[in-house]
């Protein structure tokens, strides 16, 4: 922990959400799993192997299309990874990768039934890889990855002394399903508001989303900052730079920041996030602490890109929000 400063010397939490807040490896390897095992590179792939090489993929992606739409962008993923897939087990585009070599594709007729409701369920599957509306589902699988259990409960405590933010690589519309649940419960059975409720206004009368402006919003957060509101995907600093100047320029949405005589925004922000390169390292190259949640789940974004010798790039490290939250309210009782 920094020695000079405390968590409560903060004012704002700027929240990365899939990897943090939202169980993200889980929900893309669920996702990826009929992908993978349909080709012979792929079948054996521990979660790790499958995270990194999406990761890859994604990465590349990102840099290249900075301004594309994140469902856009993982269909996009999907569709390369198993292009890479093909290549790397041997199957030629045109190929069946369930059929095996010289085994001729039955399509209809008599033979269409001969094998029984095994070979009707496999001929369905065949029917469907590779196709837009594969890549495309994947694309929507955002709605369905789940909240980490401790998540909801830490967010209402944080946000009774901080500004939350949200920054996230994703777009507007998907992000809706992952914010009705932050904000009412880590279930769909919790959810009794509207899905437009958690859906970005549009138009929008503000440069970004205000969210508790909405007619019975629950949202925990101050104001809301996607990847599409931006045109880059972290770690470029363009999300960051923007919260940071958005929250100096509207002081009726974040209070008095009580900055001293040449202090900035930034010396009251803390970066609150899994990833290392994602976050951490971006929080820093702009000259903001943050604080790592380390999910003793994750397989991915946890190691320093520097090095197992480089320097913390973070100044607070917890396994969890709840722990961070704990944290927050000691501090807060010590000082009374």
């Amino acid at each position: 922990m920094s020695p000079q400063n405390k968590l409560t010397d903060h004012k704002i939490l700027i929240f990365d959400v899939y990897g943090t807040l939202a169980d993200w490896e889980s929900g893309i390897h669920n996702a990826l799993k009929p992908l993978l095992e349909r080709y012979p590179a792929s079948k054996t792939w521990s979660r790790q192997e499958a995270l990194t090489a999406f990761g890859s993929v994604e990465s590349d992606l990102q840099v290249q299309y900075p301004e594309m739409i994140y469902s856009e962008l993982l269909a996009k993923v999907h569709e390369r990874l198993e292009d890479r897939l093909k290549a790397q087990s041997g199957v030629a585009s045109s190929e069946n990768p369930f059929l095996a070599p010289g085994e001729a594709e039955v399509t209809s007729g008599a033979g269409a039934g001969s094998s029984g409701s095994a070979g009707a369920e496999t001929q369905a599957a065949a029917a469907s890889p590779g196709s837009d509306d594969e890549h495309k589902a994947f694309g929507a699988s955002i709605q369905n990855w789940t909240i980490f259990p401790d998540t909801c409960a830490a967010l209402q405590r944080l946000a009774k002394h901080f500004k939350l933010v949200v920054l996230s690589n994703v777009d507007r519309d998907s992000f809706r399903h992952t914010h009705a649940l932050l904000s009412e419960g880590p279930t769909r059975d919790t959810i009794t508001s509207d899905i437009r409720t958690y859906t970005y206004p549009d138009p929008n009368p503000d440069r970004f989303w205000h969210p508790q402006e909405a007619k019975g919003s629950k949202s925990p957060f101050t104001l809301i900052v996607t990847a599409q509101d931006v045109g880059c995907y972290k770690p470029a600093l363009g999300g960051f730079r923007a919260i940071l100047e958005y929250a100096k320029a509207h002081p009726e949405l974040f209070g008095d920041l009580e900055l001293a005589e040449g202090e900035d925004v930034k010396e009251k922000a803390l970066s609150v996030a899994q990833s290392i390169p994602h976050d951490h390292v971006a929080a820093k190259n702009i000259g903001m602490r943050s604080v790592w949640i380390d999910r003793q789940s994750a397989v991915t974004c946890n190691v320093d890109p520097d090095g197992p010798g480089a320097k913390e790039k973070w100044s607070w490290k917890f396994e969890t929000l709840g722990e961070m939250a704990d944290a927050v309210e000691k501090e807060l009782a010590a000082s009374t």
